[in-house]
């Protein structure tokens, strides 16, 4: 069994994405006169879980050199005057934004996520970046797909012509990384199963024991087991579960399924780490785009 360090690969990522925005700031010669990127992070309300995420944000800008502004507002704060906060970040001098989710009860997301521009949508939710990384073409890509697809290209795991399973069909993850992998991206084409917790266990497990690559995100402790992957397959744990001691956990167990995978990611430490290397690749992304550099 090999540990796909999440940690390892979003330090490196980072690292290249500095070393890529010096080169071009550098490059005044060629008629290029840049600041470095900058992003803003809205936060609604003190949700303990997106704190501690959004601290992990700030660490990875600080590395990459990526400016930043975290913009709070309290939870009671209506779902009009949030958006009107939103149509001021889609004019400001920041290259992209997030909204951090989960937002308070009151209001919904998703016209939330609709109004930002998708132009600064460094999350990668907006339905036109969505829209066209399904058709696969040059987007905004939403970001733990897109962190997922980094990884498995860092270590040389082969997707092409390859079975994977994806278990969960959220907006966020299942469904992203679905369509990413089935199309012809830059770790090749796969075939591609998609379930979830509503499909029936045994079709489930018998299409699970196919895959050279299973990738879970159901938000279930233990949901996949050993019993549910063949001998050598690929394990991608995309789930966060805290536990009552708690403890973090994903939605593999791991202790089972480390004896019998050839490859799979730890929670903590594997793909949260990648979701964040994602969104730092996307505001490089925005900000080339604002500035007209060429990829």
């Amino acid at each position: 069994m090999n540990l796909l360090d999440g940690r390892a690969v979003s330090k490196e990522i980072l690292k290249n994405v500095k070393a890529d925005i010096d080169h071009y700031i550098d490059q005044k010669h060629l008629g290029y006169n840049l600041s470095r990127p900058s992003i803003a992070i809205v936060m609604v309300g003190h949700n303990a879980a997106s704190e501690s995420y959004v601290r992990a944000k700030t660490k990875a800008c600080e590395r990459a050199e990526i400016n930043y502004k975290i913009i709070r507002f309290e939870d009671n704060i209506s779902t009009f005057d949030l958006i009107s906060e939103i149509k001021i970040l889609n004019k400001s001098h920041f290259d992209g934004f997030i909204v951090q989710l989960p937002l308070p009860d009151h209001i919904d997301p998703k016209p939330i996520i609709n109004e930002i521009s998708a132009y600064k949508d460094i999350d990668g939710f907006h339905p036109l970046n969505f829209g066209k990384m399904a058709l696969g073409q040059k987007s905004m890509r939403p970001a733990t797909a897109y962190g997922i697809l980094k990884l498995l290209q860092h270590y040389d795991i082969p997707t092409n012509s390859q079975h994977v399973v994806v278990i969960g069909r959220s907006n966020i993850v299942g469904k992203p990384i679905a369509i990413m992998l089935g199309n012809d991206f830059e770790v090749g084409r796969s075939t591609v199963t998609s379930c979830d917790i509503h499909t029936p266990k045994e079709l489930l497990i018998e299409e699970a024991k196919k895959a050279d690559i299973v990738i879970v995100a159901v938000g279930q402790p233990n949901f996949l087991t050993a019993d549910m992957i063949k001998e050598g397959a690929v394990v991608i744990d995309v789930g966060i579960n805290r536990l009552e001691s708690g403890k973090l956990v994903g939605d593999c167990n791991f202790e089972e399924l480390s004896k019998k995978a050839s490859y799979i990611t730890p929670v903590p430490g594997g793909i949260g780490p990648m979701t964040i290397a994602g969104l730092i690749l996307n505001t490089f992304e925005a900000w080339k785009m604002k500035n007209l550099i060429e990829s």
